[in-house]
């Protein structure tokens, strides 16, 4: 880790805000992550920290970074985004003081963690994504009735740009804000859409298991 200034600040657009970790790679592979939060935790904060920055619409963005905040929060920690080296970091809880870092409160410097936001094959990654999921919603029209493909269709869009993630990778919490709240509000479902949803999401699944299937 680089030495630490006392009475760092760490704000969240950057400013003189402490260097969280040792290298300037992209990130923490998994293994190098401290265990105060778990994997996951840090890459939805990751996650919601790009949909902040992409979000058009300003109240969008605050809500993206709410959500963030609160994850973390859950978990003692503090995010911040360094902008001068596109960098989202999080602080240990008990190293802060009306948003700055003591130096006096650091007994692990590893125990922050520390996420690059530039790194390469974000661009490839998606397009891989969306068309892993635009084949599943293919197999699904031509396997299952209309219903279930016109529920593909919008949840194949929920997973490629909100989660970046295959339809068949979704979590429960990602299967149910769709179901209570994407669906009804983005995707003009019709009446038989909703009360087959859940049965929609897992011919979704069931069918994109037999495309796994036969790539293998």
């Amino acid at each position: 880790m680089e030495p630490i200034g006392d009475n760092a600040e760490a704000t969240e657009d950057g400013g003189d805000g402490i260097a969280a970790g040792a290298d300037e790679n992209d990130g923490l592979d998994e293994e190098r992550r401290v265990p105060d939060v778990p994997v996951d935790v840090v890459d939805e904060a990751e996650r919601l920290t790009r949909l902040a920055r992409e979000a058009a619409d300003p109240d969008a963005a605050a809500h993206y970074r709410e959500r963030r905040d609160e994850l973390v929060t859950d978990y003692e920690y503090t995010p911040r985004l360094r902008k001068e080296d596109d960098t989202l970091v999080l602080y240990p809880d008990e190293w802060m003081e009306s948003g700055t870092v003591r130096m006096d409160r650091i007994e692990e410097t590893d125990r922050a963690v520390e996420v690059s936001l530039s790194g390469p094959g974000d661009a490839d990654r998606y397009q891989a994504v969306a068309a892993y999921n635009d084949a599943v919603v293919e197999a699904v029209a031509d396997r299952a009735a209309d219903v279930h493909a016109a529920t593909a269709r919008t949840f194949a869009a929920f997973m490629s740009n909100h989660y970046v993630r295959p339809v068949d990778d979704a979590t429960p919490a990602m299967r149910e804000e769709f179901r209570e709240e994407f669906l009804p509000r983005n995707g003009w479902p019709t009446d038989e859409q909703l009360a087959v949803v859940t049965e929609s999401l897992d011919r979704i699944e069931s069918i994109a298991e037999t495309i796994e299937e036969s790539d293998g």
